[in-house]
């Protein structure tokens, strides 16, 4: 068994099939003239020697390459890439299957904040009537934590809406170093999730420690991981514009030859770091995914690769992103084009807002950009639950309420029920109701409310006077992480204690028990 995601049966189409053949060679043009500027020289040789251009570019300080790739790697790449990628998971029913030829979308969280923010609801008394107590929500920011990360992880295991995990916040305690990092962002995940984990390396040192910890979860060697990847990893190995960095670059490649679910990303901004036009940025981006593709597959052919679009538009005013811009929902609907045209599962973006706080447009910037990427189907679509402030700033409230709404959006999507039977059935209880002296349907509803058929009201919904909305989701956050979490084994955390280095002891919930 899998998780089912949502088929988006007519997905939504910005741009015709002849302009994304217009994008795709711009896109080819612009990968051989101007090329990609390499600052990792591996990856150049790699390109060099399977027919690439390659010509050295001097510099003292920061030595670089410029690779024209020809059409013919790009073709080849886009072949030999996988069109169904497998997610694995702790718990297999949460598997996830991302078809590049079929529109069934995965909701999923990220990114990876540095600020967290907390919620407490004071009881204020209201100045013109000394009787009235009023809940008003005050947020406060903090920098985000090990325990934070497996708090979010806890949370996101019971939001029903969501599929696969995404590291929602950058843990920054003063015993979180470079070489411990990466093991303890995954362990705090893998314990508090049976979903699929994805995250991106801090350290390319700590790659093998991370498989490692994996490889003893799923309780095997490399195939098994691999039958079962219950890890992914986000690579931003593209600097806009047109550069391979030369760090996340080796460590794409590197993942690459593991063999294990990557996605290869690229954020452009339009107005700063690509053209603000949309055809502009459509064709730049693109390159830039395509070209991190084809080394990806010069690296290890058949490795399981997602085309991930992370566009955004410019402020103009400050020249800060502006993700809730209608333009950047526009950007991603046609990246999540170009990806179906290669038939190549896609990691889009969504629900993203420009606010600092959760609130009235945080709600609309987010509602519009979760609707309609989510209309045009791609199969993993990132950012959607509890990110602020450009992303920068992660919010459990906000999760919640982003999972109702993503449950509001999973319900709209369901295919008609419209048939010969269904059609004849209405019919017969019209014609019965007309010949009542009452004429209403009340009757036939108790059936539908049993079956699951009828959506229920909005779950934060007041009670007709006042707006209770953030207190009535906070208490809904309460009562989700006081559901237990299905940690991982005591004989295999003690396994992993055992053999991986740098893992914080306090997050072995065996032992801390143990000590209590």
């Amino acid at each position: 068994m899998a998780r089912e995601g949502i088929l988006v049966h007519s997905p939504y189409e910005r741009m015709t099939e002849e302009q994304i053949k217009q994008i795709h060679h711009a896109s080819v043009q612009i990968l051989n003239d101007p090329g990609m500027i390499s600052f990792n020289c591996e990856a150049a040789e790699i390109f060099s020697a399977n027919g690439a251009e390659v010509t050295s570019i001097t510099s003292a300080d920061n030595p670089c390459w410029l690779v024209r790739i020809p059409e013919k790697l790009i073709l080849q790449a886009i072949n030999s890439a996988p069109k169904i990628v497998k997610l694995g998971a702790r718990n297999r029913d949460n598997s996830l299957f991302l078809n590049g030829e079929e529109p069934r979308v995965f909701f999923v969280s990220g990114s990876e904040t540095n600020i967290w923010l907390d919620v407490d609801f004071p009881t204020y008394v209201k100045k013109s009537d000394p009787g009235t107590e009023i809940l008003v929500p005050e947020f406060h920011k903090r920098r985000g934590t090990v325990l934070d990360l497996c708090q979010a992880a806890h949370l996101c295991e019971h939001l029903e809406s969501l599929d696969a995990f995404i590291r929602s916040v950058n843990i920054q305690d003063k015993d979180i170093i470079e070489d411990n990092k990466d093991v303890n962002k995954f362990f705090a995940s893998l314990n508090n999730t049976t979903k699929h984990v994805m995250a991106g390396l801090t350290s390319l040192e700590q790659l093998d420690n991370v498989v490692n910890m994996a490889k003893l979860i799923v309780g095997g060697g490399e195939e098994e991981l691999k039958e079962n990847p219950i890890i992914s990893f986000i690579t931003c190995l593209v600097k806009s514009p047109l550069q391979f960095v030369d760090d996340t670059s080796q460590t794409l490649m590197e993942i690459c030859r593991r063999g294990l679910p990557v996605v290869v990303s690229s954020a452009p901004q339009a107005g700063s770091t690509a053209p603000m036009t949309e055809d502009g940025i459509m064709a730049q981006i693109n390159a830039e995914v395509l070209a991190g593709i084809t080394l990806s597959q010069l690296v290890n052919e058949g490795t399981p690769v997602l085309y991930g679009s992370v566009p955004v538009r410019a402020r103009l005013d400050t020249l800060n992103d502006s993700y809730g811009a209608p333009e950047t929902s526009q950007y991603n609907i046609d990246c999540v084009q170009m990806a179906r045209f290669y038939k190549l599962p896609c990691y889009a973006t969504a629900g993203v807002c420009d606010t600092k706080i959760p609130g009235q447009q945080t709600s609309i910037e987010r509602l519009f950009s979760d609707i309609l990427v989510t209309l045009s189907g791609p199969q993993y679509l990132h950012c959607a639950y509890g990110l602020l402030d450009c992303n920068s700033t992660f919010c459990l409230l906000q999760a919640v309420l982003d999972d109702a709404h993503f449950q509001m959006i999973k319900f709209f999507l369901r295919p008609p029920r419209i048939s010969e039977d269904e059609v004849a059935e209405s019919l017969k209880q019209i014609r019965a109701v007309v010949a009542t002296p009452q004429k209403l349907y009340i009757r036939y509803i108790r059936p539908l409310m049993r079956s699951g058929k009828l959506s229920m009201p909005y779950p934060f919904e007041g009670d007709g006077e006042t707006d209770n909305v953030f207190a009535l989701a906070h208490e809904r956050m309460k009562q989700l992480l006081a559901q237990p979490v299905e940690h991982i084994d005591p004989a295999t955390t003690k396994k992993i204690f055992e053999e991986i280095p740098g893992i914080l002891s306090r997050l072995n919930v065996y032992e801390e028990r143990r000590k209590q």
